[in-house]
């Protein structure tokens, strides 16, 4: 679903401009508390954020409105999305709201809103809260003496890193593994490091200084080049790149070669099959994952099932149909055996326990398939909607057929950004890059385009 306000993952924007204002922010706080009321008891609220500057503002608007609608609200600080969604469940809340525009630079932020089973909300929740934004909802509203409190709870850092340690066997030591830890400036500057260590790793932790401006600013899992370099300087074993809510990763092994979430997944799956614990028989990854992984997995007899783009829709796919590995190609890995959203940490502890038991250096186990080539561009249009004009229909239909069944085509408009994404993927490269060229060139050159 992109509404009007919600896109792909909750609310997200420039911060101050439409939609990601305070205004909008206690709308939603009341939208969201209005929709969750469940009987009589005193209702309660997990919020955390990201280390934006502008999580201030968002923060004390969502709990004017919160509070408004008679919630109590559990401020969490600076702490990534999974723990949010691992707090909401332990603490018994009524819905769970992280304020982070993710991967995006500081002056973006956003609104993920988690349901109290602690998964994100479904299409139809998302459009109920989207409808109430427009409406006065002065009159369902507490009344005087019904209004929530907030406060500041302690000790939820400590409760995420336990959680972290336990998905890994109680026997089983970080000892003698030297890992470089990338947390972006983000939400996981504290936890993750620590987590770490208290397992036992020789920790370097990098990026763990924000400011409320350097929040992915050229570090992080979307850009691994600073953690490279840490990794031969120090000479590690292994990097670990967050992003700035910590819900996705990517790994670096120790020559410096970026390990993306396909490779991710498929090491994970491919060990749980060995050791018996995979459920449902395959994976779910969406249609922006590589071809090679969907070989791959079929070579060891697993299917790859596939959503559109979103970790939301991976996750309601898992459910539906019993899996327990899901992810998405940027890093984004669910394992729901332990968690209801991504979860950067937990995934990094699932790939450091493959090193633990195989003895093999990261780059053994990194290359477990050999991707496809793909390339991907983005074209930014500037209204309308392009992909439904003539020329880019046929377009797009051309490259279809010159790539036929060796090769694949996706695009689709960003739900985030006013973008049009580009992806082809194949086994003749050059085709590859000529078919994308071609549908950027057309789309460049619409009606709709910046």
């Amino acid at each position: 679903m992109a509404g009007r306000y919600f896109g792909t993952d909750g609310i997200r924007g420039r911060a101050n401009k439409f939609p990601m204002t305070a205004e909008i922010a206690m709308k939603v706080g009341m939208a969201a508390g209005l929709s969750f009321q469940r009987g009589s008891h005193r209702h309660r609220v997990v919020l955390g954020k990201d280390t934006r500057l502008s999580g201030y503002m968002i923060e004390n608007a969502l709990v004017a409105g919160l509070c408004a609608a008679g919630m109590d609200v559990f401020l969490l600080g600076p702490i990534p999305t999974p723990a949010v969604a691992m707090l909401v469940r332990s603490l018994r809340a009524d819905i769970g709201v992280m304020i982070s525009a993710s991967h995006n630079p500081y002056h973006d932020n956003g609104i993920k809103l988690f349901g109290p089973d602690g998964y994100k909300l479904s299409d139809e929740i998302e459009e109920r809260i989207e409808a109430m934004l427009d409406q006065d909802v002065e009159a369902l509203l507490a009344d005087s003496d019904g209004l929530g409190r907030a406060k500041r709870v302690d000790g939820v850092h400590d409760r995420y890193i336990e959680f972290a340690k336990r998905t890994l066997p109680r026997s089983m030591s970080l000892s003698g593994l030297r890992i470089v830890v990338d947390c972006a400036n983000g939400a996981a500057y504290k936890v993750a490091p620590a987590a770490l260590w208290e397992l036992g790793a020789e920790v370097i932790p990098i990026n763990v200084e924000p400011n409320g401006f350097n929040i992915n600013a050229e570090c992080g899992s979307t850009h691994p080049a600073g953690l490279q370099k840490k990794i031969h300087e120090v000479r590690a074993d292994i990097g670990i790149a967050l992003d700035g809510d910590a819900d996705r990763v990517v790994i670096v092994d120790e020559n410096g070669t970026v390990v993306d979430g396909d490779q991710i997944m498929a090491l994970i799956a491919q060990s749980w099959q060995q050791s018996g614990r995979l459920a449902g028989g395959g994976v779910v990854a969406t249609v922006m994952s590589n071809l090679g992984l969907e070989r791959f997995l079929s070579d060891i007899n697993l299917e790859l099932h596939r959503t559109k783009v979103g970790d939301r829709y991976v996750v309601e796919h898992m459910r539906a149909h019993g899996l327990n590995i899901g992810g998405e190609q940027s890093g984004h890995i669910v394992l729901t055996d332990y968690s209801t959203t991504g979860d950067g940490l937990v995934a990094a502890l699932q790939v450091l326990a493959c090193i633990k038991r195989s003895n093999k250096p990261m780059s053994e186990l990194s290359r477990t398939f050999e991707p496809v080539p793909q390339l991907l561009k983005n074209v930014r249009f500037s209204g309308g909607k392009p992909l439904e004009e003539t020329l880019v229909k046929a377009a797009i239909e051309d490259g279809r057929n010159r790539l036929g069944k060796t090769g694949r085509l996706v695009i689709r408009p960003s739900g985030t950004e006013p973008l049009i994404r580009v992806m082809a993927e194949g086994d003749d490269p050059q085709l590859v890059e000529t078919v994308v060229n071609d549908i950027v060139g057309v789309i460049s050159e619409s009606r709709s385009a910046a």
